[in-house]
């Protein structure tokens, strides 16, 4: 396999809060192939959308530390890049999609001129040559009229064209890497299939790697070629998408799987919530951070923290269930209570 256009290493971010500490994401390490969608799935809180910020540098730096890691981009670890380089590369290499657009635009400036200062900054091209991309990037959203609506101001749009907009401005400068953080949970059902559809076809033409921050698994199933599922901070399965729809391997995952509705269910077939509520980061417990909330707990899930445990095909989870001593369950204990002794 091709060497990554992105790797996240072991990383680590906790704030400094009232509270105390949280541990917000811990030790989380993912890869992204170039022209490839990684969806990182979980609950709120679980740590999703503080990995994504974190490879851009965007986490305020008075409480946010990283304590741990590297994210490695291109064969460099940016987590070592001074100020100015990280906003070389913000926009120009790699570019982030927020949950809510209007968040993203200036309300007292037209969307033709947002969209050509990113064009300035990065590519440095005449005003001309901007404003003819700016219009030519609207058209390639599905805009109708861009000639004319590059002149307007985002108020004037929709909550679904805002979103197109926004996602315009992402891609203006080529980025290749697109960070998409909940792009449609505000939006309809109708927009939402319409957005995704646009992301896909976008990456088709223009080859960005993209990651996918969502809960909606349904987006998930028709975007993503990998998905890494993220509970309490961690990374506890990765693996392609069919393997983890079809054959998941951690009880939080097939959880997730439960609680979703399916439109070839029977009426009368119940979601199964999962139960219980996740960890309180400031305090973490000992063992499997899910282990209070699984219906398959052991004693070991309380004591011990579960290795990974990779199957076929880079299929991976943290789960003593998988554990070829998970039938000796005394002996399991034992074991890791030993190695854990000595070490």
């Amino acid at each position: 396999m091709n060497r990554p256009i992105l790797a996240v290493d072991n990383l680590e971010v906790s704030f400094h809060t009232q509270s105390g500490i949280v541990d917000a994401v811990r030790g989380v390490s993912f890869s992204l192939q170039k022209g490839e969608t990684l969806a990182i799935v979980g609950e709120s809180g679980s740590g999703k959308s503080v990995t994504a910020k974190s490879i851009l540098g965007l986490l305020p730096k008075q409480i946010a530390s990283k304590r741990a890691g590297k994210i490695i981009y291109e064969g460099k670890n940016i987590l070592e890049f001074s100020l100015r380089k990280m906003q070389a590369l913000r926009g120009a290499e790699i570019s982030m999609v927020f949950q809510d657009p209007m968040t993203s635009l200036n309300p007292t400036m037209t969307i033709g001129k947002q969209l050509m200062e990113g064009l300035y900054r990065h590519r440095k091209v005449s005003k001309a040559k901007a404003a003819q991309k700016a219009v030519e990037m609207l058209q390639m959203v599905g805009i109708p009229n861009a000639e004319e609506r590059v002149n307007t101001y985002p108020h004037q749009f929709s909550g679904g064209m805002r979103q197109r907009v926004v996602i315009a401005m992402a891609l203006a400068c080529d980025p290749k890497i697109l960070i998409a953080d909940e792009p449609t949970t505000a939006l309809d059902v109708t927009i939402q299939a319409q957005i995704m559809d646009l992301m896909r076809n976008l990456q088709k033409k223009t080859g960005t790697a993209i990651i996918l921050i969502t809960h909606d698994l349904g987006v998930v199933a028709k975007m993503a070629q990998k998905v890494a599922v993220m509970y309490a901070g961690e990374i506890v399965e990765t693996g392609p998408v069919e393997d983890i729809f079809y054959r998941p391997m951690h009880p939080y995952t097939r959880g997730l799987l439960q609680s979703m509705p399916r439109l070839d269910a029977p009426r009368d077939e119940p979601l199964i919530p999962i139960p219980g509520f996740p960890p309180d980061l400031s305090h973490p417990q000992r063992g499997c951070p899910f282990a209070p909330r699984c219906a398959h707990v052991m004693k070991v899930c309380n004591a011990f923290f579960p290795l990974p445990k990779e199957t076929h095909n880079g299929h991976m989870a943290k789960c003593w269930l998988l554990d070829e001593r998970a039938n000796h369950r005394d002996r399991l204990v034992r074991e890791c209570r030993e190695v854990s002794d000595h070490g």
